[in-house]
């Protein structure tokens, strides 16, 4: 199996969250990530579920019950920016991001850096102690460079004593292949 960043955030993700636990999909797409994660944290946890899109919404709800798993997930239809409004006390163990576009839907309604940023940073303030992020960022396009390097600066300059920031980046791989960039909460 060839390493791409699917398969490092996934990696990563499963090595981070245990059965019972509470996490966030701050970009639901197609649900696939939803999925993973509701399959990860079992009947005990919970997956609250970000985007923008009713087709998101609806094409995550589908996967969700064909898969027998239409539980204990909250689908919500807001921009992840805005997370903290729906979270309440709940200690987060994971997030998930995958910055872009809805895979297979209209290109102009993608990701920006300015609410990306916002949501990153309160997500880091939801985070419990040695909980993760996981951020996958797709360049390219109209503003994928630019809010690349917008999260890579904003990562860049965390405190060190308080998180750990892993970029992972093909630097042989052509067509500006997604980076991951893992964040640990240490204290």
């Amino acid at each position: 199996m060839k390493i791409n960043t699917t398969n490092l955030a996934k990696n990563f993700i499963k090595e981070n969250i245990s059965n019972g636990d509470i996490v966030i999909d701050a970009t639901m797409g197609q649900g696939n990530d939803t999925l993973f994660l509701r399959q990860l944290v079992g009947e005990n946890g919970f997956v609250y579920a970000f985007d923008i899109q009713k087709e998101a919404i609806e094409a995550t709800k589908y996967r969700l019950i064909e898969n027998n798993v239409y539980n204990s997930v909250s689908l919500i239809l807001d921009g992840h920016q805005n997370i903290d409004k729906y979270i309440g006390n709940d200690v987060i163990s994971c997030v998930v991001f995958n910055f872009g576009y809805l895979p297979k839907g209209n290109h102009n309604i993608a990701t920006k850096p300015d609410t990306s940023i916002i949501a990153i940073k309160k997500c880091l303030q939801l985070l419990k102690i040695k909980g993760v992020i996981s951020l996958c960022v797709y360049q390219g396009g109209d503003t994928g460079f630019e809010e690349k390097d917008a999260i890579l600066d904003f990562v860049k300059n965390l405190d060190y004593n308080k998180y750990t920031v892993i970029v992972s980046d093909f630097f042989n791989r052509p067509n500006y292949p997604p980076i991951h960039i893992k964040i640990i909460k240490e204290m």
